[in-house]
Order: structure tokens, then sequence, then C-alpha cells
């Protein structure tokens, strides 16, 4: 089997398997959204590391508890490397301390047949943590899943439109799609409170198409605001157009330092 490597594990989040196991049970257990959802297309998650982003991104795990998902298409931007296109692992295998998760192979060749921007490699996922810190909290709420692990090194439209558009003809009622992002990052609260409630709005309204322009006239952040908006058109090709935030917060949260921090923001994805 080829194998990606925990890379940021004692950095991002615990080594230790039952520390990790541990420490996100605990998140589970303080982060209980308000509502429930029955049929999830997807979820949007931060991915810092867990002390600061991790009780938010619980609020969306929570959601995933006793449902019964045989595949999860995790999209993560590329922090580490710039590649045009979009990169699927061209390995079997994921690892974290809790154990490996295979890859599903057939999802991911069916994606990447005869695309140009969509391709099997390496790329992006040598030392990438935005998609590695989702997996231990999937191997916390299911069982018996599989994972297709994409990092966008590009997220401009054409990219999104293509990638989204192979998604909604792969995934299935058994197929969860996750998003990782964080919001902006390095500003005050305050300036980041109202960054971020743009970003909330436009997930709130299922407004992916003026959230993109957002993005592009630098009026709000998010480094996965690419996979965050391929996630909604592809569950929009599937006529499915609800999504809600269900938590958002800051470092300095955690930190108590507000001059200067970086936003998260959990959401679901959903049919009515």
């Amino acid at each position: 089997m080829k194998i990606r490597h925990q890379q940021v594990a004692g950095y991002f989040y615990p080594a230790d398997k039952e520390k990790l196991r541990n420490d996100i049970s605990l998140m589970l257990k303080v982060a209980k959204p308000e509502k429930s959802f029955d049929k999830i297309f997807g979820i949007v998650s931060p991915h810092a590391g867990y002390v600061y982003s991790g009780k938010t991104a619980a609020y969306a795990y929570n959601l995933l508890k006793n449902k019964n998902y045989s595949n999860v298409i995790i999209i993560s931007p590329s922090h580490a490397e710039y590649f045009p296109g979009v990169s699927i692992y061209d390995g079997d295998a994921y690892e974290t301390p809790l154990g490996l998760v295979e890859l599903n192979n057939e999802i991911a060749d069916k994606l990447v047949e005869n695309s140009k921007t969509i391709f099997r490699g390496i790329e992006g996922h040598r030392k990438e943590h935005a998609l590695e810190v989702q997996i231990p909290f999937l191997q916390s709420v299911l069982s018996n899943f599989k994972i297709v692990p994409i990092v966008m090194g590009d997220q401009s439209k054409q990219f999104i439109d293509e990638l989204s558009e192979r998604i909604s003809k792969v995934v299935d009622d058994k197929t969860l799609v996750v998003a990782s992002s964080d919001m902006s990052h390095f500003y005050s609260a305050k300036e980041a409170d109202r960054l971020d409630s743009i970003v909330e709005k436009r997930i709130n309204d299922f407004d992916y198409e003026t959230l993109l322009k957002d993005i592009d006239r630098h009026d709000c952040e998010a480094c996965g605001a690419g996979p965050i908006i391929s996630m909604m058109k592809a569950a929009s090709l599937k006529d499915i157009n609800k999504s809600f935030v269900l938590h958002r917060s800051d470092s300095g949260d955690v930190t108590g330092d507000k001059t200067e921090v970086v936003g998260y923001l959990s959401a679901v994805v959903y049919k009515n």
C-alpha cells in the first residue's frame, strides 16, 4: 500500500492515540448543535490546531454521529505548495494516530477521468494540514468509510466549476463532502467579525456565487473559499440548496488576545 503518513500529529493535534481520542470526545461533548439535520450533503470545518478551532469543528462533526456514510470527499486548500489544478492523492490510504483510512480509488478515478485540471498525484498532499486534521474527527464519528482526499492548488473559478460538476456526478446518499477552511487572518477581533460575518451570510443564504465575487474583490477572506464554493455548487447541481452556519469563533476566544486573530466557522449543507 502507498500510504500518506501523518505530518502534523503532535503539532495541530495530539500524536498520542488515547489523548487524541479523549480530546475529540470532549470537544464533541461540549459542542452540541441546536438543530439536527437528516439529509446532510456536506459540512464546512476549520483546520487550525484543535486547541483553537477544534470546538468549532466539533459542531459540524457532531451532526454526523449515527449517520451511515461509506465515502467522504474532503476538499482542502493548499498552504505549502502552488500548482495549477486539483490534486487527488494517488495512493491507497491516509494515516493518523487513530489508524489508516483507505481511499476510494474508484471514485477518485471517476473524478479525474478525461479531465485537464483534476489529476492523481502527490502535489498538495505532502505536508498539507488542512486535509489531515479533518480525518481524526471523521474516524471518531463514522465507521467503515473511505475517503477521497482532494487538494486545490488553484481555487479560481474554472477549477471550482469543473470540480463541483464532477463531484455532483459521483455523490450519492452514502457520500459526504467536507470543505476545509479557516476565515480571516490576523485582524482585530472586531474587524475579523465584520469580515467573517459576510461569509456567514453568504452561506446562510446559500449564495455561493456572491461569495466567490466577495472573495475575488477581497471583501472577505477564507483560505478554503474554493472548497466551500465547490461543495455548495455541487450540492446545487443535485438540487440541494440549504446551508446553515453552526458556529463561529476566533483564536482570541482561546488565547485572550483580541488584537490579532484568526476566524473559524463550521456549517452544514443539507436537503430539506
